[in-house]
């Protein structure tokens, strides 16, 4: 006998409880539209340096995973990784028991569970109505490995942390949703190198997921450009003689500023950087506010496992396994994946279901970052999810 709740056993109070979560729900988006709209615009003076709009009240759920004695790709262990994580929405299984609107929200280098939660992504596809409703559906964002509040080098290890890859990122993405119970996904959306994740998903795991959606990046080694500038990002940290082999008592200021510069300049859009410091004066203001913002948040020792977790990534030769269907979006203005490399064109033909998309340069585009600005890209999102759409 199957035991029924108090609300399936009596229909009034399944309503009234729906009707009472649905209340909530609008409520608190009406509290988020008023904290928004009540923001202070920035004086145009530091406009610059202002990222995005307070970060509304979403109903998220903190959570965390401990996964004992990890074995990463280089043979080395951790006695015990944790993973943090937050959701919104809740699991819905399907007649057979399988979980199917669980949806794996990956963020980029050096970003956390947070990241997208960056009102221009989440005030555009979490909305009732969006495409990522969470009313509809179970959102997961974790933080990576090496991110956030997940294990990472300034834990206490220092430079002796293992040096994880994507590899490892993905499996202990995998083994952290075996914890949480989640058997399936409805769609692994991922951003920069949750992007690189994901072609890395679609290739390890086939059948776990739906639908992929890689957004600002490319399916090949990181090499060229791409490469030379993290490397010297890297090497600009380790030749800091403050650094003093990842033992260091102070950040070491010089060489983490380097390597803040050059991530200022890979994220970078040359139009919008153009509008918003049009003057010499401006142009250096926003340096400044950058780096400020950026070196109160950034661990030497973190910023040198993240950037360098790419070195072996390359799902080039196995294109051919990813079975899921694939959106794919760049934008022509980003500096990391610049389109005259015709890389995704060719790429795109080895996928057997994938669609790549890139979005031309417009005031709305922002570079690399693109991918968290939802509006410029959410009508391709919702076709996808349409045509995705699991049988009954």
């Amino acid at each position: 006998m199957v035991a029924l709740s108090a609300d399936e056993r009596c229909p009034v109070l399944q309503s009234s409880a729906m009707s009472l979560r649905i209340f909530v729900y609008v409520l608190w988006i009406l509290i988020a539209a008023i904290q928004l709209t009540g923001t202070v615009a920035p004086s145009q003076s530091n406009q610059s340096a202002v990222a995005a709009p307070a970060v509304p009240a979403w109903p998220a759920k903190d959570g965390a995973v401990v996964l004992p004695n990890f074995r990463f790709g280089s043979g080395e262990t951790l006695p015990h990784l944790k993973l943090h994580y937050i959701t919104l929405g809740t699991p819905h299984r399907n007649a057979a028991g399988h979980v199917d609107n669980a949806v794996l929200l990956l963020h980029g280098t050096g970003g956390n569970a947070h990241s997208l939660m960056n009102p221009l992504f989440s005030n555009v596809l979490f909305v009732p109505g969006g495409v990522l409703d969470i009313q509809k559906y179970f959102l997961i964002l974790p933080d990576d490995i090496g991110h956030g509040e997940s294990s990472k080098p300034s834990d206490g290890l220092h430079a002796h942390f293992p040096a994880y890859d994507y590899d490892d990122m993905v499996r202990a993405q995998r083994m952290m949703l075996d914890e949480m119970k989640i058997d399936h996904l409805r769609l692994i959306l991922g951003t920069s190198m949750g992007c690189m994740q994901s072609f890395v998903w679609g290739e390890t795991y086939p059948g776990f997921m739906d639908a992929l959606a890689p957004f600002a990046c490319l399916p090949v080694q990181i090499a060229g450009r791409n490469r030379m500038m993290r490397y010297m990002a890297i090497q600009a940290i380790k030749q800091d003689p403050a650094w003093m082999d990842g033992e260091y008592k102070t950040e070491p200021v010089q060489g983490l500023r380097t390597a803040n510069e050059m991530l200022l300049i890979m994220g970078s859009s040359p139009l919008q950087m153009q509008k918003q410091a049009p003057t010499r004066e401006q142009a250096e203001q926003y340096v400044d506010h950058s780096l400020e913002r950026t070196m109160a948040s950034t661990d030497a020792n973190n910023m040198l496992f993240y950037l360098n977790a790419s070195r072996n990534y390359d799902p080039s030769p196995r294109l051919e396994t990813i079975t899921a269907p694939v959106l794919w979006i760049n934008s022509a203005d980003d500096f990391i994946n610049p389109p005259e490399l015709d890389i995704a064109e060719k790429m795109v033909k080895r996928i057997a279901h994938a669609r790549f998309i890139l979005l031309p340069i417009s005031d709305a585009t922002r570079g690399h970052g693109t991918h968290t600005v939802a509006a410029v890209w959410k009508d391709y999102l919702a076709e996808f999810m349409r045509q995705t759409e699991p049988a009954l």
